[in-house]
């Protein structure tokens, strides 16, 4: 391999994107709502990525998120992932995440208490959100406390947190309604 490619492949939430330098994978794109945005995402996350066939272990990982797409069950420990530019606090993050099972959540806080650093909860927070291994490295797995499936990450994707746990059939999580949203700022009502 030479240099960085990309490519967009089918998988049954839609068509993503991956790309890859000689190093490993540098990102996995999730389908925006037209296939035209997700290639201009990657596009503005890569720019100097040509689309390219993909090279066999990029192949094994596009086949990998595909199964796990469809609801199969797929280890994508193995997947080689390259770092480079990722500061080493998200690394950790990161690493943690992929170990976290199929089906099984974790929160920020205890994310961020299994890595020694419990005050650090906003910085396991701000790695999830600039993941740029979807998938591979499973962010939707780590929630918000009390197991809110909250957005995926600034460049997730049309697709939630909450639609990729079901896919992978984990234990319903609570979805933040109008009342909980509003109830804590409401004023508290006066009767006359």
């Amino acid at each position: 391999m030479t240099g960085r490619g990309y490519t967009i492949f089918d998988t049954a939430i839609g068509r993503c994107g991956i790309s890859w330098s000689p190093a490993g994978i540098i990102g996995v794109q999730l389908p925006e709502v037209r296939e035209i945005d997700t290639r201009r995402r990657l596009y503005q996350l890569y720019p100097d990525a040509r689309e390219l066939p993909p090279p066999a272990n990029v192949q094994i990982a596009i086949e990998g998120i595909g199964a796990l797409l469809r609801g199969a069950v797929c280890d994508l420990a193995d997947i080689t992932l390259d770092m480079t530019g990722i500061p080493a606090f998200s690394q950790r993050v990161y690493a943690y995440a992929r170990q976290i099972p199929r089906g099984e959540t974790r929160t920020y806080a205890e994310v961020a208490s299994s890595l020694r650093a419990s005050g650090a909860v906003h910085s396991v927070l701000q790695a999830i959100g600039r993941n740029p291994f979807m998938i591979i490295v499973p962010c939707h797995r780590v929630l918000e406390a009390g197991n809110y499936a909250d957005k995926i990450s600034a460049h997730g994707g049309a697709i939630s947190k909450r639609r990729l746990l079901s896919i992978e059939g984990a234990s319903p999580t609570a979805s933040k309604t109008l009342f909980d949203v509003l109830l804590p700022v409401a004023p508290p009502r006066t009767h006359p």
